[in-house]
């Protein structure tokens, strides 16, 4: 069967009605992988039908508060109604670092934010060059990206062999072609229009320029700012993309 990707967040940090943060659910062989943990993610994902209980995997692709501001409620309320409710482990995957943001995050919330031992595993890839595991049903790669310290843009090769890239927050850096080779679908953040480029973000033009060079099958813009609202991101892309265009909206669904 088809993976099925929903978007669940195509903004940013800024307030909106009608974009929250970026993340994204990948259900790929029985399991749902959910990319970034942002405010909102928790209620986007009741509007799908699935429960935080589902979650297996939590994939950060870095620590700002757009990307992981939910996490310590989402950690609080699998604890509820009771820790019985948590039907398998939730295993936390992000790059070095995450195990110290963690503790940290424990030096406020103290064990309202600790589930029972088994019930929680953490993964921590490298940051300083490529790495690359192996789970039940899918393996994910991961490449540092230039944004933060422990940015990483993920690969994932789901059971049927089809390849999904998320870019994370990214500059333009040579990781992101190598990454995303050939990929069935990359997910990439398209942050400002093209004549308003911030460092630490792609424009849609530099977007497609990756995805070109990378012979992306299909791309996805994401992680619009407002700007974004006003301005033809999708020809911006063409100028540099001959492949399929598509730009992310909150609850959108995609077959893999």
């Amino acid at each position: 069967m088809p993976s099925q990707i929903t978007i669940l967040g195509s903004g940013t940090c800024v307030p909106s009605l009608v974009r929250n943060p970026c993340s994204f659910m990948i259900k790929t062989g029985g399991e749902n992988l959910l990319f970034d943990c942002g405010p909102g993610v928790m209620r986007r994902l009741l509007e799908i039908n699935v429960s935080i209980f589902d979650i297996s995997y939590l994939f950060l692709s870095h620590f700002h508060p757009d990307h992981s501001g939910e996490l310590a409620s989402f950690l609080f309320a699998l604890k509820y109604p009771a820790p019985s409710a948590q039907k398998h482990p939730l295993t936390i995957v992000a790059g070095q670092g995450f195990r110290s943001f963690f503790e940290r995050l424990k030096t406020v919330y103290g064990n309202w934010i600790v589930l029972p031992p088994g019930m929680f595993a953490v993964v921590e890839l490298d940051t300083q060059q490529a790495d690359r595991r192996a789970f039940s049903s899918f393996t994910v790669s991961s490449m540092p990206v230039a944004h933060r310290p422990e940015s990483l843009a993920y690969r994932i090769v789901d059971a049927e062999g089809k390849t999904l890239v998320y870019s994370g927050d990214s500059d333009v850096c040579d990781g992101l072609t190598v990454i995303a080779d050939a990929a069935d679908l990359m997910i990439c953040e398209s942050a400002f229009p093209d004549d308003q480029k911030v460092d630490g973000h792609l424009t849609p033009a530099l977007a497609g320029e990756i995805a070109q060079a990378a012979g992306v099958k299909r791309l996805v813009l994401t992680h619009f700012y407002p700007a974004c609202e006003d301005a033809d991101i999708e020809n911006q892309c063409r100028s540099t993309y001959n492949g399929k265009v598509v730009l992310a909206r909150d609850l959108m669904t995609l077959r893999l």
